[in-house]
């Protein structure tokens, strides 16, 4: 079976809101099963602070210590919808919370490859965040993409996706031009400086230029990376069969 490391940011699990959006995730849910007959999936999630900014209103400290609080009381109800949601679709879901710190660590790599096989081969979806309460690089910066493509190099993924809020990468901002066009193919990331802009979404804290730095990491890997517009229904199944335009990175 070939294997996939599907990331969902913020702002494709909320739909542009400042909710998550449980039609999204049983979107995600949907297309993971239709899917785990001849894939592997892994899956590398955001949004545990946008799901706790539904329920609390913390005050009363630095901005990064309030986030990590936020991501601490969020991760909870995250899981809780996934859990609901998959569960409906008889899908077996565990979850892994990681730091770049272990995929620096040689003995932390072997049991975090170790834990994500034996899950996958027992029909567990790994679901996998970065672990905001001690590690605060994700919150300002990078939204899980790096995470992700250090997911993919370490389990040797044949896949690595993006899910954005955009349909690609694009040969200009199309904000200011409208008669920008998506890329469809790239393989010199490094001739990409000149057109990608350092944009977030309001929900998000990643951007293209996180992404692009995911999928470099991908790259050298020998990992081909798809950044697709996840708030279209059946995203990444539409992408499979060539029902949708995207941006590979090969």
């Amino acid at each position: 079976m070939k294997r996939i490391v599907l990331k969902i940011g913020t702002s494709t699990l909320t739909k542009g809101t400042a909710r998550i959006s449980r039609g999204k995730i049983e979107d995600i849910a949907n297309q993971i099963y239709t899917l785990k007959s001849e894939y592997q999936i892994i899956l590398v999630t955001s949004g545990a602070i946008a799901a706790a900014r539904q329920f609390s209103d913390l005050q009363g400290a630095t901005k990064i210590a309030l986030k990590q609080a936020l991501a601490s009381i969020g991760q909870l109800q995250l899981m809780r919808i996934y859990q609901e949601i998959f569960r409906d679709y008889n899908l077996l879901m565990s979850q892994c919370l990681l730091t770049y710190y272990d995929f620096n660590n040689s003995e932390s790599r072997i049991n975090m490859r170790n834990t994500i096989n034996t899950l996958l081969d027992n029909n567990y979806i790994p679901v996998i965040n970065e672990n905001d309460t001690v590690a605060t690089d994700e919150i300002k910066f990078g939204d899980n993409d790096k995470l992700a493509a250090l997911t993919a190099e370490l389990m040797e993924a044949d896949l690595l996706v993006l899910a954005t809020d955009t349909d690609g990468v694009y040969d200009d901002d199309p904000k200011l031009n409208p008669g920008a066009k998506i890329i469809p193919v790239i393989r010199d990331i490094e001739n990409l400086n000149q057109v990608i802009k350092d944009t977030k979404s309001e929900q998000g804290s990643g951007g293209m230029k996180s992404k692009i730095e995911a999928a470099h990491i991908a790259q050298n890997a020998e990992i081909e990376t798809w950044i697709l517009n996840g708030s279209n229904e059946n995203f990444l199944v539409k992408s499979m069969k060539g029902d949708s335009i995207f941006t590979k990175i090969i």
